[in-house]
């Protein structure tokens, strides 16, 4: 069964063109105030028991990255295929803690919907700002809340060390990024698909973050490529 894995206040809405290509996949409707990634993981493991499924197609954006990766060191025999789009390796850098940190404190400060449209500046390029998509992601975000961007970001910096666990996985893998993105720029998809005995890396040319939105088609062909 193929799942999709959001990232950091997201919910299944960034897959929505994913949604009408691949009808039948499990698109997993967010995580709320979970705080570790092991807790959203086993929450994934959750739904597709409920639904009979044993073998697993992970598909992470973002965090949903780091989710997918925890759902293959709790249950290894169940993952067939995984792919770590907009998404990385390493576990949290030098510095990362105060930027985060500093980021919620904006919330608290200036209120949660300006960190929201700070947080948009981020994620998206210049020339998404007006993109049919961009209103109800900021919608999206806006509906999760300080208390779900807290708890994620508490996740995030404690999110284990993946490379190894990666380098034994005999699956295929994708790695995929956008050309532009910040969060997770070409080299972190060059070392994951460098580390994965199976991999193929598609970086999207002139795409950021979300290209899950911003290039649904390409995406979706590189799903199915995945997957075949």
């Amino acid at each position: 069964m193929l799942v999709f894995c959001p990232g950091l206040l997201c919910d299944s809405r960034v897959f929505a063109p994913q949604k009408a290509a691949f009808p039948d996949a499990l698109l997993i409707d967010g995580f709320g105030i979970a705080d570790s990634l092991g807790q959203m993981a086993r929450h994934v493991l959750a739904l597709a028991d409920e639904r009979g499924e044993t073998q697993l197609q992970l598909f992470g954006h973002s965090m949903g990255g780091r989710v997918a990766a925890e759902v293959l060191r709790i249950a290894p025999d169940r993952v067939t295929h995984l792919a770590l789009v907009s998404s990385g390796l390493s576990p949290a850098m030098p510095g990362e803690a105060e930027k985060r940190e500093s980021m919620q404190r904006f919330g608290y400060e200036k209120g949660y919907e300006a960190l929201v449209d700070r947080w948009m500046g981020i994620l998206l390029s210049e020339d998404e700002t007006g993109a049919p998509y961009a209103d109800n992601f900021r919608a999206m975000c806006i509906a999760q809340g300080q208390a779900v961007f807290d708890a994620h970001n508490r996740a995030l910096l404690a999110r284990p060390p993946f490379a190894e666990l990666l380098s034994a996985f005999t699956g295929p893998v994708l790695s995929m990024t956008g050309e532009h993105d910040r969060m997770a720029p070409p080299a972190e998809h060059e070392a994951i698909a460098e580390h994965a005995p199976v991999s193929a890396l598609l970086v999207i040319e002139g795409a950021a973050h979300l290209i899950t939105l911003q290039r649904a088609e390409e995406v979706n062909t590189a799903i199915a490529r995945w997957l075949a």
